[in-house]
């Protein structure tokens, strides 16, 4: 993966408000530290809230959730400790839609799908195995897809994840057949100059934790050829 350096001046905020900060993800970017020693996403955004409040000392941010490092796309943060697990919670029970767009290799055998597997994560490569059984150690997973567009050489899907486990949309899309472009750890035959993939975590909605008002965020396709060609 090719390094990339956030920093608070190319960060984009899609929603802020006193509890929540949403930002847009891009390809090379870590959402939190890592054994590469690399800056993290959260590290940046803590400099920007520092910076645009004037805020002194250390700067509370939680991690929500993470996207892969190859991946794009909205990454939530939690701006204070109170609504961490406010955050946490509607993750688990699931009152969190994603919908994530993929640009993948071929057709899928149908228009539109649920996919149900068994995951299995392999720590030591990094890399999850999909099963249509389960097996030990290995962690139910459900997505929803559907094709929104034939391109020339590919194919753009809608994915809205009902589960949310270790590489899941990229290995269960790999075990139909249709690897997600750039995806070289998920079978697809070459990767992305930028060592990106062409998988963007696209838009979100969820009641808000605290002001139980209803949040709806989309986030812009990054710009290359591909993603252009799909909304020409």
């Amino acid at each position: 993966m090719s390094k990339v350096i956030s920093n608070k001046s190319n960060l984009q905020v899609l929603y802020e408000d006193n509890h929540i900060i949403v930002v847009n993800k891009r390809a090379g970017d870590i959402v939190q530290g890592d054994k590469t020693g690399d800056k993290p996403l959260s590290d940046v955004v803590k400099e920007y809230i520092k910076d645009k409040y004037n805020k002194p000392g250390n700067v509370y941010l939680g991690v929500v959730h993470r996207l892969d490092r190859p991946t794009t796309g909205l990454v939530i943060f939690a701006k204070t400790s109170k609504v961490l697990p406010r955050l946490n919670k509607l993750f688990l029970s699931k009152d969190i839609k994603k919908t994530y767009w993929a640009i993948v290799k071929n057709k899928p055998l149908k228009t539109e799908d649920s996919l149900i597997n068994w995951l299995k994560k392999n720590p030591k490569n990094n890399k999850s195995t999909a099963y249509i059984k389960e097996v030990k150690d290995s962690k139910k997973a459900i997505l929803h897809y559907k094709i929104l567009k034939k391109l020339d050489n590919y194919y753009l899907l809608e994915i809205n994840l009902e589960t949310g486990r270790h590489h899941q949309i990229r290995s269960q899309l790999s075990n139909i057949g249709c690897p997600i472009k750039g995806d070289l750890k998920y079978g697809f035959d070459r990767s992305n100059k930028d060592a990106s993939i062409h998988l963007h975590a696209r838009h979100i909605e969820f009641i808000h934790p605290v002001k139980k008002e209803p949040i709806t965020i989309s986030t812009p396709l990054p710009k290359d050829a591909i993603w252009d060609a799909c909304f020409p």
